[in-house]
């Protein structure tokens, strides 16, 4: 198909000019670096195929973080009219709503670290992880996943898992409005019902570790971080109840736009406009997965505060753990946003990418309004994580959007095979941080060099205008899925 044309726009931004069937242009953020190791794998052509599809507004754009997806790069953001515009399961992805939320503590780094191997053991053993973990002590009926399906985050504290202050903190409220249990199969159900509270496999994980660097100190502390203090991320999404999802409205879609007239530029992008039955019925679907999402990060969150207590013997609010914020990044949402100066309702797709709202949009919980949404790029486990503030910037040019983590440069078949003779667990531990997976394979796939340079990925953004960095997180314990 021929080398992909690409103009620069500045050390930050480069542009794939419209042509042939494209209705936009493409933009990728990355320095020249960046840009050279991203020409190694589709996911440039990827964001050639998404401007070509029906209804995309301004352009097809990709974060740093971009490496080839299912359909849509990972690290991709369109959006569409939400009048006449379409809505695409490749364009949210198999794991919908998985996303990252950061917990803050009162505990400062000297009084965690001789105790971060009893913790790090203490939240494997609370939080069941890998292919199809479960908790044997916590069932939900049908009934119940219904109930989580509408209300998100807010029915798990309401039953008693959390605090209402939590919702506060995370995006949406932890629940979005429009979610259709009968539109959900029961076979998503039959595997979402057990694994409510667990971190599933891959790339999700449990991070304890605490604020190494400042870079902002009127809005860190605006944030509840301080220099050493305590912090765990969490990081992971709907499980095999949003991956069944996925899958079975690919199938259901998969004619859709060949039956409209429409030519597909790649298979995997199968589409519906998003006010046919179909694609109200996927809209529907996606919204209860990701409310399945936000539930079962808020299970996590008290299951990380149970581990805490039993190390520190403290209640959690003696401690001070408290939500800093949850934010999702495999997500398909209406907002309404300025095109050409013009504002329009529109469907974004955020496929590996993060919202990254500034100060006074009022989707924002108030206690942030002022300075605008806390924005969390997780590293990998042997490295570094950044937690950021989203800019006006953002909503000029990416629909309030930014990257969301370090971006994958190694597959994980390739992962295992490179670390097969090595001891991850031990190099890790020599550099001070103690890692528990449920298989040997979960951590080989996820050693550090299989992920680019966070902090590389981070200056670009903050480069390029989109986002103000506030602080460094540093790990010392990790739990990987």
């Amino acid at each position: 198909m021929g080398e992909i044309k690409i103009k620069k726009i500045n050390d930050f931004k480069w542009e794939i000019p419209r042509e042939k069937k494209m209705k936009v242009p493409g933009i990728i953020y990355a320095d020249e670096k960046m840009l050279n190791e991203i020409r190694k794998d589709e996911s440039l052509r990827q964001v050639v195929n998404v401007a070509k599809l029906p209804g995309i507004v301004s352009a097809s754009l990709a974060m740093p973080d971009i490496h080839a997806g299912y359909g849509f790069p990972i690290g991709g953001i369109a959006a569409f009219d939400a009048s006449t515009g379409i809505i695409s399961p490749g364009g949210v992805g198999y794991d919908i709503n998985c996303g990252v939320r950061l917990l803050r503590t009162d505990l400062e780094r000297k009084e965690i670290e001789p105790h971060i191997e009893k913790l790090v053991d203490a939240a494997f053993r609370n939080v069941p992880s890998g292919v199809g973990s479960h908790r044997k002590d916590i069932r939900f009926s049908d009934a119940d996943l219904k109930k989580v399906m509408l209300n998100g985050a807010r029915e798990i504290i309401r039953i008693g898992f959390g605090f209402n202050e939590d919702a506060e903190r995370i995006e949406e409220g932890g629940v979005c409005e429009g979610a259709i249990p009968d539109y959900v199969s029961k076979r998503a159900m039959d595997r979402g019902r057990d694994q409510l509270g667990t971190l599933g496999s891959g790339n999700h994980f449990i991070e304890i570790g605490f604020v190494e660097e400042i870079y902002d100190e009127k809005l860190a502390s605006a944030l509840g971080l301080f220099k050493n203090g305590m912090t765990v991320l969490v990081h992971t999404g709907s499980r095999g109840f949003g991956y069944q999802i996925c899958d079975d409205y690919l199938r259901e879609l998969q004619n859709y736009p060949q039956s409209h007239g429409e030519e597909l530029p790649d298979r995997q992008l199968v589409w519906a406009h998003i006010n046919s039955q179909n694609g109200q019925r996927y809209l529907g679907a996606m919204t209860a997965a990701i409310n399945f999402a936000f539930a079962n990060r808020q299970l996590i969150t008290h299951w990380v505060r149970e581990s805490f207590e039993q190390i520190f013997g403290k209640k959690p609010v003696q401690l001070g753990i408290r939500v800093v914020y949850d934010v999702a990044h495999n997500i398909a949402k209406k907002e309404k946003h300025l095109v050409e100066g013009k504002e329009m309702k529109l469907i974004v797709h955020r496929k590996g990418a993060t919202r990254a709202f500034p100060a006074g949009r009022k989707e924002l919980p108030a206690v942030y309004r002022d300075i605008g949404q806390p924005v969390l790029i997780p590293g990998d486990m042997g490295r570094y994580s950044y937690v950021l503030i989203g800019t006006p910037r953002t909503m000029e040019e990416t629909f309030g959007t930014v990257c969301h983590g370090a971006g994958r440069v190694m597959s994980r078949h390739e992962a295992i095979r490179r670390s097969k003779d090595r001891q991850v667990i031990q190099e890790l531990r020599s550099k001070g941080i103690i890692v528990r997976g449920a298989t040997r394979a979960t951590i080989n796939e996820e050693i550090p060099e299989a992920y680019k340079d966070v902090s590389r990925v981070v200056d670009i953004v903050a480069g390029a205008g989109l986002a103000k960095k506030v602080a460094k997180l540093r790990p010392l314990g990790v739990v990987k899925g």
